[in-house]
């Protein structure tokens, strides 16, 4: 019999297991792949971004759902925190743009093998098994039943087993359902963070747009994001570090009717732009429209300016009428893409949704539905914008659970 049961072997949950052992407990971590830590691996592109070199209250404003509950787990493991926490386990770290921060190595890798090391070090007993069930007693929990049969008996177990995106790694749901059984809700769970559907995309497939303006607008024009960055088309839209941020903004598409603007040129405002235009059809009076536009936008996004504007593109530069190179200049300042939907769950780099959070103490993670469960990460409903932010909520979540673990163990030794 172990003291602590933790069920899920990624970001919160390794640090779940690493605090308890920490902390004098005996732990067993489920994890039900070969490796740990598999959604770990692709994040930050397989660089991994653990957390946000920011201050609590800055990482509180990059969590649109329910940053209040995350208050307390927050202060007491913020992100300078996290950081030193990686150094001392051997993994040099670097800031870089939005105070993203990394590896030095650029290596995903490198932070699970630190984590693995320390886990061994701490004496935390890993079982590749695949958690089927809890063991309940008159509501109170008494251990965790494995695929295989087996049961791990406990006095506390920590449900880490993450949301519903990225299923390959391992996150299927298994940790809603098993909440449920425990007597929890879940509030309705979608893709955030995810690629976005969008018409007239098609064509420009794979065409990358780097520092462009991208904003989110509803059906009442009200501006729900706006950020400048990069983004990619492909064929079913948009993807890139700018849609993914924007789609946490987002809720209902059909409700919301959403339209992204993209501003193709920010550096310039609508009349520096249209004076642009100006010299460009200048200097290429003789030259067909779709050649000028090629010194101004890339080749495969020329075609859908011409749509938009109602031209051919055969035009010659000293044809084209005042009003049309405002409209020009209008489309390139706004370039407009009605949102059809979000892309499936599975491609989503969070799940938004999960355990309703009034459901749980935001002290230490603890059931209060369920005496001796604990439950973190991606399985709550909380999630955050992009830049380190979700990984924070995971380390933060995990530490607070197993101390809350171990402690409750504690007691009920005495």
């Amino acid at each position: 019999m172990s003291d602590v049961v933790v069920i899920g072997g990624g970001a919160a949950g390794c640090m779940a297991a690493l605090t308890a052992a920490r902390q004098g407990a005996e732990v067993t971590l489920l994890e039900r792949n070969a490796k740990l830590g598999r959604k770990l691996y692709i994040t930050g592109k397989g660089r991994c971004n653990l957390t946000n070199a920011s201050s609590v209250t800055e990482c509180l404003s990059h969590i649109p759902r329910n940053a209040k509950f995350l208050t307390s787990v927050l202060t007491q493991f913020p992100p300078e925190e996290v950081m030193a926490f990686f150094e001392s386990l051997g993994v040099p770290l670097k800031v870089e743009r939005g105070n993203r921060v990394f590896p030095r190595s650029d290596s995903a890798a490198d932070v699970i093998d630190a984590l693995l090391r320390a886990l061994r070090k701490a004496g935390v007993s890993i079982v590749q098994e695949r958690a089927e069930a809890l063991v309940l007693e008159a509501g109170d929990l008494r251990g965790v039943k494995g695929e295989s049969g087996r049961k791990f008996l406990c006095k506390a177990a920590i449900l880490a087993t993450g949301g519903l995106s990225y299923p390959a790694t391992g996150s299927t749901g298994d940790g809603y359902r098993m909440a449920k059984t425990a007597g929890h809700t879940l509030t309705a769970l979608r893709a955030s963070l995810v690629p976005l559907e969008a018409e007239d995309c098609g064509a420009m497939q794979g065409l990358s747009l780097r520092n462009v303006e991208l904003q989110i607008k509803n059906k009442g024009k009200k501006v729900l994001f706006r950020e400048q960055g990069e983004l990619l088309f492909t064929h079913f839209g948009m993807s890139g570090p700018l849609v993914l941020s924007a789609s946490a903004h987002m809720g209902n598409v059909e409700e919301e009717e959403y339209t992204a603007y993209i501003d193709l040129k920010p550096a310039l405002d609508q009349e520096t732009l249209d004076r642009r235009l100006v010299r460009e059809l200048g200097e290429g009076a003789n030259r067909t429209l779709r050649h000028v536009l090629e010194t101004l936008e890339p080749k495969s996004l020329i075609p859908l300016l011409l749509k938009r504007v109602g031209m051919t593109g055969e035009e010659k530069g000293c044809t084209v009428t005042r009003a049309q190179r405002r409209s020009l200049a209008e489309t390139i300042k706004a370039l407009a893409f009605p949102i059809r939907g979000f892309r499936p769950i599975e491609e989503a780099i969070v799940t938004a949704g999960g355990v309703n959070v009034r459901e749980v103490s935001p002290k230490d993670m603890a059931s209060k539905l369920c005496k001796g469960l604990y439950l973190v990460g991606e399985l709550l409903d909380v999630d955050a914008y992009t830049g380190g932010f979700n990984l924070q909520i995971a380390w933060a979540t995990g530490r607070a659970a197993g101390m809350g673990a171990a402690a409750c163990c504690g007691e009920e030794s005495k």
